[in-house]
């Protein structure tokens, strides 16, 4: 008998990264339990051990960053009075992409009560690399919600520049289904031509936007600013939200802005041990 191929993939179409992660955590005994945990293809969860009644949660992808064509999807929910931390196992690489576009979708619930905090490690663009981002969070009437996210335009150490390329960021969050912060970021083309302009970045090749939802938000709005000084960095508040936006010149000096300032809006407590300088 003849030996028949088979394939997933037409003849010459290269085999794209696809995952799917899910966690639901809830509360059990004065604790922030798990509930549901799905995994599904690159998409890895891991819950390292915490003493301190909440859940840390670490994202992974496996196939060891994203390219064109390549899709991830991670949803988290957090029960009512539960505490969760969410980062990732390491910075998310996006190569150069020889068609299509990357994707990378979040969607973040949180009950009565529950706090997440959304403080995944830096995402690194690299030369002619194409991502659309998408982050949708889902917030009860009195949650709290802290996000990080921060971009790498090449490493600086590596000799690595950006000059073209396709990055699109879109967020929406909602408290008790009404939009309460919606942001879209766009870089494309000459990305080194546009980021080098007074008004964008003046040429710098880190960013970042960390944002948080609590009723808490206005008592917070001094004390950053006077701990980020004379930096590139301005803190806005509004209606129990507060936007931090910083800039800096490479990944490692974004990453020292943005500990203290993650520290402070976490009440002190350090940011997780991945983050480590």
């Amino acid at each position: 008998m003849d030996a028949v191929l088979v394939r997933d993939e037409p003849l010459g179409r290269q085999q794209r990264a696809r995952g799917v992660g899910r966690l639901v955590a809830k509360r059990s005994a004065q604790s922030t339990r798990l509930d549901v945990l799905y995994q599904e293809g690159c998409a890895k969860i891991r819950l390292p051990a915490t003493f301190d009644g909440a859940m840390e949660a670490v994202l992974i992808n496996t196939a060891g960053g994203l390219t064109g064509g390549d899709h991830v999807e991670w949803s988290l929910a957090a029960g009512a009075e539960t505490r969760l931390t969410v980062t990732t196992q390491a910075c998310e690489r996006i190569y150069k992409a020889s068609a299509s576009t990357a994707r990378l979708e979040t969607r973040i619930t949180v009950a009565d009560g529950a706090r997440v905090d959304w403080l995944p490690q830096e995402t690194i663009l690299f030369d002619r690399s194409s991502l659309n981002r998408r982050l949708e969070v889902d917030l009860a009437a009195d949650a709290i919600f802290l996000a990080v996210e921060a971009v790498i335009l090449g490493r600086k150490a590596m000799g690595e520049t950006v000059e073209t390329g396709f990055f699109h960021d879109r967020w929406r969050v909602r408290r008790a289904g009404k939009v309460i912060h919606a942001e879209e970021t766009r870089l494309e083309g000459e990305i080194a031509g546009l980021t080098g302009e007074l008004a964008t970045l003046r040429g710098a090749r880190a960013f970042a936007t960390v944002l948080l939802c609590g009723p808490d938000a206005e008592g917070h709005v001094e004390p950053l600013r006077r701990l980020i000084g004379a930096g590139t960095a301005g803190v806005s508040q509004w209606q129990d939200k507060l936007i931090a936006r910083v800039v800096a010149d490479d990944g490692f000096s974004l990453r020292k802005m943005l500990i203290p300032i993650i520290s402070h809006l976490r009440k002190g407590a350090s940011v997780p041990k991945l983050w480590s300088l």
